[in-house]
C-alpha cells in the first residue's frame, strides 16, 4: 500500500518527468519546423534563382512534417489540447464526469498501445526500403508514429493515475 503522504511527492516527480518530455517535444518539433522552413526556402531559391531544384528537399520535409504532428499530438494528449468532445460533461453529475474522463484516458491509453505495436511493426517493415533521393531508410517515416503510440500510452497512464487518486482537475471541472 502506499503512503498517502508520499502521493503528492510521486505526483509531482511524475510531472516533472512529463513535462521534460514535454519539453524535448516541443524543441525537437519548433528544430524541425525552423529547418523545414530553411529547406522550402532553399528550394524556392534554387528553382527561381538559380534554375536547379534541389530534388531532397521533399523527401526531407515529409519526414520532418512526420516528426511534427506525431509529437505534437502527444504533447495534445498531455496538455488535453487534443479534439475532445465535453458538451455531455456539463449536464453530468461530478461522479459520472470522473467515469467519463477515466474512459477517455482508458481508450487513449489502449490507442497508445495500439499505435506502438502497429507502428513498430510497419517501421520494421520498411526498414530495408530506401527513400529515393536522400538514401535513408523508409522506417523513418513511421517511426514518430511509434513514439507517438508510446507518450501517448505514458501521458494516458499519467491521467488514470490522477483520477484514480482524486488529483485530476477535468472531473471537478466544467471546462
Amino acid at each position: 500500500m502506499v503512503d498517502k503522504s508520499d502521493v503528492p511527492a510521486a505526483l509531482s516527480a511524475m510531472d516533472k518527468l512529463f513535462d521534460g518530455i514535454v519539453w524535448i517535444c516541443r524543441v525537437v518539433t519548433g528544430v524541425a519546423l525552423v529547418l523545414m522552413t530553411i529547406m522550402f526556402g532553399w528550394l524556392v531559391f534554387g528553382r527561381y534563382v538559380l534554375n536547379a531544384t534541389p530534388t531532397w528537399v521533399e523527401q526531407y520535409s515529409l519526414l520532418l512534417i512526420m516528426l511534427i504532428a506525431f509529437l505534437g499530438a502527444a504533447v495534445g494528449v498531455r496538455e488535453h489540447t487534443h479534439l475532445s468532445v465535453v458538451a455531455f460533461r456539463f449536464v453530468v453529475p461530478t461522479q459520472v464526469r470522473t467515469v467519463m474522463v477515466l474512459l477517455t484516458d482508458t481508450m487513449m491509453a489502449v490507442f497508445g498501445v495500439v499505435l506502438v505495436v502497429y507502428g513498430a511493426q510497419l517501421t520494421m517493415f520498411k526498414w530495408n526500403t530506401m527513400i529515393p533521393l536522400i538514401g535513408i531508410s523508409e522506417g523513418y517515416r513511421s517511426l514518430p508514429l511509434t513514439i507517438m503510440g508510446g507518450l501517448i500510452l505514458l501521458f494516458s497512464i499519467g491521467h488514470i493515475i490522477r483520477v484514480l487518486i482524486g488529483r485530476d482537475e477535468r472531473a471537478d471541472s466544467i471546462e
